[in-house]
């Protein structure tokens, strides 16, 4: 990873500060050079609706072009780590979490804080707390330009036929101890080969046809899709403050509760066996009919109401734990590239597309829940216009003390993989949750050191 040098670091505060005498909430130079930015960004589901931001901004600026770039996201990151290294990265990219810090530590993206104060951009018009997610030392790496938060989503057609409706799933109760009512529906909800659910006597655990639940395995550090919203259920928390701690708590008991149930869901017969082999998707398995529900994320709304969805699905709260229920909330930004030739028609594209002429214009499109509320608004009315029951990703969103935010921390890839490690580890029998878990945090406050 380059890194830069005081003395660079000095020329870029410079040139930033330079370049804000062109900074102005006014339209762009129609006269000006003409520039092309590349922008990057992984979700094909919204590659459409920013082209169409892209051609707004286009129109108003007629000298800047936005060329589009979209990738899957392991070979995004792979790809986008690699050109930063190399000198070569895109203009603006779009930056999560997990990720960023990685990009503000070696000095390779932009502190917008000058433009956003130069051209009076509002920042109370985000959804609560998005805005602070990428600030550090007074310094600003992005701009809000959307939301997601968590709810269950199951085969409708198949909880209908063992007796689990809309109704039943609205208001479960969890707790890692039997896992309250949630478990009672997932094993309602599991059925094996000869038609017997998880509540008959007479079910065969090593026979089944349909899991009533499919855990993530493949959730890094943080659990978004399953793990840290039952935790933080319990009262955990994952380091000593949030974003930019130093000290992670992955040995919190509460925490290996909460894989211990996980582990007691594949031990009864509930829960497919952890497979490190497997390349299917928990989508994919759901709509070959394998499982009955699992944890999802709002930006997966369109997957599982959409055309190409095989089977009929529909969302439901999340169970509430003893401490409530609790969603994991993470949103994204954009990133202006501290090495482009074009920070200032850069800064344009970014301020467009976290603003509501952009943003309104992907709420319209029903992909994503907007960062500015407005838009989210406009969202919440296209999925309705569809017929789209949304409601359990907005109620949770807005409920008091209903979210969480993920961890943002140097070291990010690193403590991912040890984490991710240590869980699979336990759930394949390696070594006990407590242990496993004690040793990862070990491991991850070392790299702090």
């Amino acid at each position: 990873m380059i890194r830069r040098s005081r003395a660079g670091a000095a020329l870029l505060s410079l040139a930033v500060a330079a370049g804000l005498a062109a900074c102005s909430s006014s339209g762009d130079e129609a006269g000006g050079d003409a520039v092309t930015l590349d922008y990057w960004l992984w979700d094909d589901n919204q590659k459409a609706s920013y082209q169409a931001c892209a051609d707004a901004f286009h129109a108003d600026n007629p000298n800047i072009t936005i060329k589009i770039s979209q990738s899957a996201w392991d070979v995004y990151w792979q790809n986008l780590t690699t050109q930063v290294a190399a000198g070569d990265a895109p203009d603006v990219w779009t930056n999560q979490g997990s990720y960023y810090p990685q990009f503000v530590t070696s000095g390779q993206i932009l502190d917008l804080e000058p433009y956003v104060k130069a051209d009076n951009v509002d920042l109370s018009q985000y959804q609560a707390g998005l805005a602070g997610l990428f600030e550090k030392d007074g310094k600003r790496y992005g701009l809000p330009k959307d939301w997601d938060t968590m709810a269950v989503v199951y085969n409708t057609d198949h909880l209908k036929a063992q007796g689990l409706d809309a109704a039943a799933l609205e208001d479960l109760s969890w707790n890692p101890t039997d896992g309250g009512t949630f478990e009672q529906a997932i094993a309602k909800a599991t059925v094996d080969n000869n038609g017997k659910n998880g509540l008959d006597p007479a079910f065969d655990k090593t026979k089944v046809k349909v899991y009533g639940f499919l855990p993530e395995w493949g959730d890094g550090s943080q659990g978004q899709n399953g793990w840290g919203n039952f935790a933080a259920m319990l009262g955990f928390t994952y380091l000593d403050k949030n974003p930019w701690g130093t000290q992670f708590k992955y040995d919190d008991p509460r925490l290996a509760q909460v894989i211990d149930w996980y582990k007691s869901l594949i031990a009864k017969g509930y829960s497919p066996a952890l497979d490190l082999k497997s390349t299917l998707a928990r989508d994919a398995l759901l709509n070959a009919g394998k499982g009955a529900m699992t944890i999802t994320g709002s930006w997966m709304i369109n997957s599982y109401l959409g055309d190409s969805a095989k089977v009929k699905f529909a969302f439901a709260p999340l169970p509430a734990g003893p401490q409530g229920r609790k969603s994991a909330i993470n949103g994204l930004s954009d990133a202006i590239w501290a090495g482009t030739e074009h920070k200032d028609e850069a800064w344009k594209w970014v301020k467009f597309l976290a603003s509501s002429d952009c943003q309104d214009i992907v709420g319209g499109n029903a992909v994503v829940f907007p960062a500015i509320k407005t838009a989210s608004d406009k969202a919440l009315a296209a999925h309705e216009g569809k017929g789209r029951d949304v409601r359990a990703f907005i109620d949770q969103a807005t409920a008091p003390n209903g979210t969480f935010f993920l961890p943002i921390t140097d070291h990010g890839s690193e403590v991912s993989k040890i984490v991710q490690d240590a869980i699979q580890s336990a759930v394949l029998g390696r070594t006990d949750s407590a242990t496993a878990l004690k040793k990862a945090n070990e491991q991850v406050n070392a790299l702090f050191k």
